[in-house]
């Protein structure tokens, strides 16, 4: 019986494919939106491998000038080196700082948005996160707090993978059980994409502070300015701001989509800027030498090149059998 992934795993082992294509593939088979769907398919096909690709050539190229320095002194080589490797230092750097700024977003498409539904008791949460998700996801009634916990459903919004979360009504309770479900609505509400407050005044709640892309409407409005998930009125406005926000955030992911990615980078940059103030310092060449080799590892992590035994497992435990 074929193992998970095994045919995939044969690839790797044989460098036919690298560690980050092999992830492209596990998040194509667990893509739910197109965007998703492309995301995963870009890495698959190689787009972060190449940029990899070619800042180790370049990585390389700095050390093979730094190294010349001390393995051929008496030789004719050229004993200045330091303005080259200086610029091909700071140029990785700043494809890095694009690349990691960037999979922030990334990986938000990758793992999904989140949009909280924000705002007091009987505001009409619950029904309009019914009325987004296009059935009964969440027990509505006119008796206040009878939302604890969080609710999460997930939508495809034009492609953009949404988590929806429905959030306890805020307000001051004695009730313990409550109290805990308004702390974690402030929690998720605090680290959400997205925040849409249902208010009575528009006003949001105290504790949290209205952030670039929230949306503040009147809650149970069934007409003019506000929403009701009951009518319908304020809903496609809702949608199509929440669609202008996210595709605006989305515009901004670049091609590593992972932590893993991400880690690698930062360490391979910590050792670059090693790199950098040992050249402005006019320090040996050995010691430079070596923080262009350890950068040079960091950066070999995110297609596997080293320390790759460790995630392999938990990469193709979500594969099909023999994929």
């Amino acid at each position: 019986m074929a193992e998970p992934g095994e045919f995939t795993r044969r690839a790797l082992e044989n460098n036919q494919i690298d560690l980050a294509q092999v992830e492209g593939l596990s998040d194509l088979i667990e893509a739910e939106t197109e965007l998703q769907r492309s995301q995963a398919l870009s890495l698959m096909q190689g787009n972060l491998s190449d940029k990899v690709e070619s800042w180790r050539r370049q990585l390389i190229r700095a050390a093979a000038l730094i190294e010349a320095t001390i393995d051929f002194a008496d030789e004719d080589v050229p004993t200045d080196v330091t303005l080259e490797v200086g610029e091909l230092l700071k140029r990785i750097q700043k494809d890095f700082l694009a690349e990691i700024n960037g999979s922030y977003v990334a990986e938000r498409i990758r793992d999904s948005f989140e949009v909280a539904i924000v705002g007091p008791p009987n505001i009409g949460k619950s029904t309009l996160l019914n009325c987004l998700a296009g059935r009964e996801a969440a027990i509505t009634s006119a008796v206040a707090g009878t939302t604890r916990d969080i609710i999460e459903i997930r939508m495809d919004l034009n492609g953009i993978p949404l988590t929806l979360l429905d959030t306890a009504g805020l307000r001051m309770s004695d009730d313990t059980v409550e109290k805990i479900g308004v702390a974690r609505a402030l929690e998720r509400a605090e680290s959400a994409d997205i925040r849409v407050f249902l208010t009575e005044d528009g006003i949001i709640p105290a504790g949290l502070e209205n952030k670039p892309g929230d949306v503040i409407l009147l809650g149970k409005q069934d007409q003019g300015n506000g929403v009701s998930g009951i009518t319908g009125n304020g809903v496609p406005e809702l949608l199509k701001a929440l669609t202008h926000e996210l595709g605006n955030r989305a515009s901004h992911a670049r091609s590593a989509v992972r932590t893993r990615h991400r880690l690698a980078m930062e360490n391979s940059n910590t050792y670059i800027q090693k790199a950098v103030n040992l050249l402005d310092q006019d320090a040996d060449a050995e010691l430079i030498a070596q923080e262009v080799r350890c950068a040079l590892m960091s950066v070999d992590a995110v297609t596997g090149k080293v320390g790759v035994e460790d995630i392999l497992d938990e990469i193709f435990s979500s594969f099909c059998l023999g994929k």
